[in-house]
């Protein structure tokens, strides 16, 4: 078969090559030209994987009443349905991404093995062999499904095809780096391969009416690698998140055409799979040792509470520059929040090296971490503990100002479930005689913090 002719394009303005340069002559930006293939006047087999769409009246299309009665395919998976708005729907198309040995083959064959109780399933491998797939699918228990079919295979062509012959109900493509269109030269993972491969795959699942799910993999700075054009030609967009060596790891939605993107589902890894942590504030609590520079803060994972454990350590700087270090938390949060203490308080902290550890593996996003980061600080420079009963919520501002936050009743009750009797919060959350509102960083210090 003949190659099909490719050209460069720069990404930034447009411009055409005929081979790569490493500057476009045009606009002056570096490493911004992109393999692509020069479509002629006849249709490629690019374009014939998918079949031409047809047009239609507009009355003709279901209403959205009618489109929410359709039944979702259901994970097997409580926590994992809810991030993805009430299941897998019929013909869509998500995106699975996180770091490598996290766990995204085995939460996918756990679910391939869930929906193929009922449903036709298809698995795509290119990175594993069925021998490597078998022991797997033997250690999770996967093996009595007769509805599960297994394909190893890196092109996109032949998976298309595949797709759109058998009308599976679910395909699973692990990973689309490793998948390559025939017509393009450039090796499988590149922008080219990338774009095209997908784009062929999307549209042989979408005329055949198959679900699919593709694993991505993600760069050292924890973005997804590949074209951005990836994220935004699927409709769900799943990020698997957490320590791939221990504790809890969290599967959050960051784009969902079919539900909000606020939830999350919370595993822990154990021999025979991924299974839920029914009580994560309990799991992360359990072990805690009363000490300072150790705050417990209410936050929120999507719409769940969650207690978790933070804590500070400060030394005195053995060099002229204080170290700052953060586990779980954003280091340039953390840098304005020292300067707030600094500012804002008789704090001093510029010759202190200073740690800060979220325990659990977790990484907060959540504002009204920032109390408790403040608190936990403190309590560690002026070596004093503030209650074991209390839990610390609440945003700061630059003027050490405590702000309001969101949820405040669902962190609430999580802490009393848990036996904790009070809580530091802003102001604006005095509707309850469990919280005792501060306006600003300096008097919750002065009161709350104990010799």
């Amino acid at each position: 078969m003949a190659k099909a002719k490719t050209q460069f394009i720069c990404q930034s303005c447009g411009a055409t090559y005929s081979k790569w340069v490493g500057r476009c002559e045009n606009c002056d930006e570096w490493n911004t030209l992109v393999e692509q293939v020069v479509q002629s006047a006849g249709q490629s087999s690019v374009d014939k994987a998918a079949v031409s769409g047809k047009k239609v009246k507009v009355e003709s299309i279901k209403t959205a009443k009618e489109a929410k009665s359709v039944p979702r395919i259901e994970t097997g998976i409580g926590d994992l349905d809810v991030v993805l708005g009430g299941g897998i729907v019929q013909g869509s198309v998500t995106l699975l991404a996180g770091q490598p040995g996290i766990g995204k083959s085995t939460i996918l064959l756990q679910i391939a093995a869930a929906i193929a109780r009922g449903n036709r399933v298809l698995y795509i491998s290119g990175e594993e062999s069925a021998h490597q797939v078998a022991l797997r699918a033997a250690r999770l228990g996967a093996t009595n499904t007769e509805k599960l079919d297994f394909a190893a295979s890196t092109s996109a062509n032949d998976i298309a095809a595949t797709i759109r012959d058998d009308k599976y109900d679910l395909v699973i493509v692990d990973s689309i780096q490793t998948v390559s269109v025939d017509e393009i030269t450039s090796a499988p993972g590149t922008v080219s391969q990338i774009t095209n491969s997908s784009t062929v795959l999307i549209r042989a699942a979408k005329s055949a009416g198959s679900a699919m799910i593709l694993v991505g993999h993600v760069t050292k700075e924890g973005s997804i690698a590949g074209p951005k054009v990836l994220e935004h030609l699927v409709d769900v967009v799943l990020q698997f998140e957490g320590d791939r060596y221990g504790g809890f790891k969290v599967v959050r939605a960051a784009k969902n055409r079919f539900g909000a993107t606020s939830e999350a589902a919370i595993f822990e890894m154990y021999e025979d799979g991924l299974r839920v942590v029914e009580n994560p504030s309990a799991a992360l609590l359990e072990e805690r040792q009363s000490s300072d520079g150790s705050v417990v803060l209410a936050t929120l994972e999507g719409t769940r509470p969650l207690l978790v454990e933070i804590q500070a350590l400060v030394n005195p700087t053995s060099f002229g520059y204080p170290k700052r270090t953060a586990s779980g938390f954003d280091l340039n949060r953390l840098n304005v929040l020292i300067a707030v203490l600094e500012r804002r308080t008789k704090l001093q902290l510029s010759d202190k090296d200073i740690y800060i550890n979220v325990v659990g593996g977790l990484k907060l996003n959540d504002q009204a971490a920032d109390l408790a980061v403040c608190m936990a600080i403190a309590s560690a420079a002026a070596e004093r503990k503030i209650n074991d009963k209390t839990v610390v919520f609440g945003e700061v501002g630059l003027g050490g100002e405590i702000r309001s936050v969101i949820g405040v009743e669902k962190r609430i009750a999580e802490a009393k479930k848990l036996g904790f009797t009070h809580a530091i919060a802003p102001r604006t959350s005095t509707a309850s005689s469990f919280v005792t509102a501060v306006k600003d960083v300096r008097s919750a210090l002065i009161d709350y913090l104990q010799k």
